[in-house]
């Protein structure tokens, strides 16, 4: 079987869920509801944030978990969905989108995150979109 593109694990088709963690899980108590994105929901709110601003990863993930009326969002989950927006994108770039078509990951992507190592695009391209949106 061939290894999904970013596209495809983009477009995974499954729904934001809140699940009610039923038993303490690592530092999550039971009783707590959890929310778990997907992909899609991460780029379009990475999509919302303005030119020249920024968000982290746990700003989102707050505000999401309000909205879906979760106690929290998943962190790790998040985290992985932020990373496959982010190489969809650059994808895009790579193949001829202009800057301005793609979802703007470096809004929320800081060059010195841990995710950095991991993506294509590396750390000298999000500190020069920063740059370039006066983004500090």
């Amino acid at each position: 079987m061939a290894k999904k593109t970013w596209a495809e694990k983009l477009n995974n088709g499954k729904e934001p869920v809140v699940e009610l963690i039923e038993k303490d899980f690592s530092w999550v108590k039971a009783g707590t509801k959890i929310l778990i994105v997907n992909p899609l929901v991460m780029k379009a709110r990475i999509e919302a944030i303005p030119r020249g601003q920024t968000k982290t990863v746990p700003q989102i993930r707050e505000e999401l978990a309000k909205e879906y009326g979760a106690d929290m969002t998943c962190p790790m989950s998040s985290g992985i969905f932020v990373r496959i927006a982010a190489e969809a994108a650059w994808d895009e770039h790579i193949t001829g989108k202009s800057i301005e078509e793609i979802t703007p990951f470096w809004r929320v992507i800081q060059p010195k995150d841990k995710v950095v190592a991991k993506l294509r695009c590396g750390g000298d391209f999000i500190e020069q979109m920063r740059q370039e949106e006066g983004i500090v």
